[in-house]
């Protein structure tokens, strides 16, 4: 019933800005967590940023804080990015939570998935 479909990926020059979007259907995001990971070639999957409750708090990994802004309006989360740099790339998932999560930025506390974006930035 839950569906998360990712969009806004592409490729940027480094030191550009990409918004990305993702769309939550048959969900309710009330009291429950929302995230980006992501994933290049040879790494492991990491948290990037998360939301809890429509944006009643926010998290950030620190290779992205104050580069990156996580924001929800209606049923669309977004993420903003700014000053993008090669070591950005990679393929970006949204995920929701089905209730409370001990750490925000750890994909086992996420339900549910979408079908990542890529993200090329260019030296």
């Amino acid at each position: 019933q839950v569906q998360l479909v990712e969009s806004g990926g592409g490729t940027v020059q480094a030191g550009g800005s990409l918004r990305l979007s993702c769309v939550a259907s048959g969900y309710t995001s009330s009291r429950k967590y929302m995230a980006w990971f992501r994933q290049a070639p040879g790494k492991e999957r990491e948290g990037v940023a998360a939301i809890y409750d429509k944006g009643m708090s926010t998290w950030y990994d620190p290779s992205v804080k104050g580069r990156f802004t996580v924001s929800h309006a209606q049923n669309t989360f977004y993420l903003q990015m700014h000053s993008l740099e090669p070591r950005d790339s990679a393929i970006y998932y949204c995920a929701a939570s089905s209730g409370l999560v001990s750490r925000p930025l750890s994909s086992s506390g996420y339900n549910y998935w979408g079908q990542g974006t890529q993200v090329t930035v260019s030296s």
